[in-house]
């Protein structure tokens, strides 16, 4: 199998955390006026009209990392280039780091280290947190995305009920039905128009009282102004990732508020998961030298739906 002229466009330190020697197995690295194919990656530039019109070789673009927003143009889909990325190898982090939120939500992990670290004393678990645990509760899915679905498959070996809220998904709930019904409500929906604050003061509410809300997801879907409201209530724990914007304020209330775990967007692939989309990418480069379509394809019609 020949090795597939491409051109790397993502930041310097990328290429050896992603490929290692791997690279140079599979491919050729060369300029953009030889390349057939962008390898990119985070800190790759828009492929705009003027800069496609130095690659006259281009054919494809295959993207070492999640979302293609950033980088793949209108002039790209008018060029007729075919679009790959490894948005499937980085749901996977992200679905695991999912998972344990959400048995650790039902197991009020956070909520009783806390009181622990305060009173410095036994707690009477049984009396006083008669609730706890995972036998039985309710978990919501909020987008039945990659990393959606795979938070679902991961979910099933244990005795949960989940409900998933998708308007492409057929058969799924209504949202504010989800919202009243579960005790871990986990977002993995797209960053859209149509998704801002879709999760707004009045279904913040709608909540259940000892309710867990997590977002893995984009800070843009709640109405942080109204998710601090209800939070300062104390009615309701966050687990949040991500938030609007990213990094937050000094002064934002989030990084206090004693029933919020804030984390700085490190569900994604970090360290050692990074080589997973690497590998990802350098696949789909050895289907292309094969003469395959891509595994993990992306369409024009596909960024009106995912993130």
């Amino acid at each position: 199998m020949s090795r597939v002229e491409v051109v790397l466009m993502m930041r310097p330190d990328l290429p050896e955390r992603l490929f290692g020697d791997r690279l140079h197995e599979v491919a050729a690295v060369v300029d953009l006026e030889r390349a057939e194919i962008v390898l990119s990656g985070w800190g790759c530039p828009p492929l705009d009209a003027e800069l496609l019109a130095r690659a006259s070789n281009l054919r494809a673009i295959v993207h070492a990392a999640g979302g293609v927003k950033g980088h793949v143009t209108d002039a790209c889909w008018e060029r007729g280039l075919l679009v790959s990325t490894a948005a499937g190898a980085n749901a996977e982090p992200v679905a695991e780091y999912t998972l344990a939120r959400i048995l650790l939500a039902n197991k009020a992990a956070d909520r009783l280290s806390r009181t622990y670290r305060q009173r410095r004393e036994a707690i009477d678990l049984i009396a006083a947190y008669p609730e706890i645990g995972n036998f039985g509760k309710t978990v919501g899915i909020v987008g039945a995305s990659r990393i959606g679905r795979r938070v679902v498959e991961l979910l099933r070996p244990f005795d949960l009920r989940v409900l998933v809220s998708d308007p492409y998904l057929e058969g799924s709930v209504e949202l504010d039905d989800l919202l009243q019904a579960c005790d871990v409500v986990s977002l993995h929906a797209p960053s859209l128009p149509s998704t801002r604050h879709m999760l707004d003061a009045r279904r913040l509410a709608l909540l259940r009282d000892g309710a867990t809300l997590i977002n893995t997801a984009r800070g843009a879907l709640i109405d942080q102004d109204a998710l601090v409201a209800e939070l300062q209530t104390g009615r309701i724990d966050a687990v949040l990732d991500v938030t609007e914007p990213e990094v937050l304020p000094a002064g934002s209330p989030l990084y206090d508020l004693p029933n919020v775990v804030l984390t700085p967007h490190i569900a994604g692939a970090l360290g050692v998961e990074v080589r997973r989309l690497g590998e990802s990418a350098l696949a789909e480069l050895e289907r292309y030298a094969r003469g395959e379509p891509f595994a993990h394809p992306v369409t024009r019609a596909d960024l009106d739906r995912i993130a």
